[in-house]
């Protein structure tokens, strides 16, 4: 068994980032696992998404064409099952999304593979692949290996590989599926959207983020009005959210918002636990601010000072008028 098969979403006509993150996944192991690298698509038009999947590394992407156009949990399993059964690949990738969930489990049990939910690092050792994920109510990071399991199948947590830019060379391959007694058994009933709001936290290039250290909710306004007078995104952490101080789009970390695009993160008055820390992994460039100089925080930051964030924040007010 060899390659890698990446099991991709769409939603109401487009493709699902996470679908991007589970190829940038792929590419992080594929030279050490070896093989081709394919991506499904199922629906009643499959190959409306092929143009998105088609990026550099992916060498192949699969259609299976069913009847209906919302996903379908019985008809993605056995669309899954028809293509590792003809490709027998060593490492079946799939979202960690209310839809790759609601099947990923019954697809390893049907394989007998190893598996695991909510990776967020691979790689692979001279005993095979590694996965990571958080554990103990996300207060530690669980490495794990899956030893004399020729298979693996994982779920990846979103945004937190990034896939090449670009159009790939990919073979476009059509996958029979018998769906006879598979369909039907589930009834979509419609959409809900979620809570509109005025920011988005993923797209951010600048974000000026506040935590616990500014002690206060009345203090709240005097940052808002400094991140918009820099160009900046308002974050916050989980805390500051929770209390209600900000509305929870604001959120970054691992039960809020990643930080996908943010070249500047100003880290203000955050302790940087790791649930914060994994909302900032692609930012390029932290610059935090805290009292406390063992603040987790000033582990990954690329630059930071032991000040008061009042102090910190009089300063930049004093540079920006």
């Amino acid at each position: 068994m060899s390659g890698i098969l990446i099991v991709a979403e769409h939603i109401r006509g487009v493709l699902a980032d996470s679908s991007a993150d589970l190829i940038g996944a792929a590419l992080a192991v594929k030279e050490k696992l070896g093989g081709p690298v394919r991506a499904l698509v199922t629906g009643d038009l499959p190959r409306f998404f092929a143009e998105a999947l088609n990026r550099p590394g992916v060498d192949e992407i699969l259609l299976a064409q069913t009847d209906n156009a919302n996903f379908d949990a019985a008809a993605s399993e056995s669309a899954a099952m028809a293509a590792i059964e003809k490709y027998e690949p060593s490492l079946i990738l799939l979202a960690h999304s209310a839809n790759g969930v609601s099947f990923a489990a019954a697809l390893a049990v049907r394989l007998g593979s190893g598996f695991a939910a909510d990776v967020f690092a691979l790689d692979v050792t001279a005993t095979g692949l590694r996965a990571t994920r958080n554990g103990y109510a996300n207060k530690v990071n669980v490495e794990l290996d899956f030893p004399g399991k020729s298979v693996v199948t994982l779920t990846i947590r979103g945004s937190t590989f990034k896939a090449p830019d670009g159009r790939g060379s990919a073979a476009i391959t059509t996958l029979p599926l018998r769906l006879e007694g598979i369909t039907g058994r589930y009834r979509h009933l419609g959409f809900e959207e979620a809570p509109s709001s005025d920011i988005d936290i993923g797209k951010a290039e600048f974000i000026l983020s506040i935590g616990r250290g500014i002690q206060d909710e009345k203090n709240v306004p005097r940052f808002a009005a400094l991140a918009e007078k820099l160009g900046a995104t308002l974050g916050c952490s989980r805390p500051v959210a929770d209390s209600g101080w900000l509305p929870k789009p604001h959120q970054v970390g691992l039960t809020g918002k990643v930080a996908g695009n943010c070249k500047l993160y100003l880290a203000l008055g955050i302790s940087g636990a790791v649930q914060h820390q994994h909302g900032m992994k692609h930012v390029e460039t932290i610059i935090a601010i805290n009292t406390d100089a063992n603040a987790p925080i000033y582990n990954v930051a690329t630059s930071g000072c032991v000040m008061d964030v009042f102090d910190f924040a009089a300063a930049l007010e004093r540079a920006a008028t």
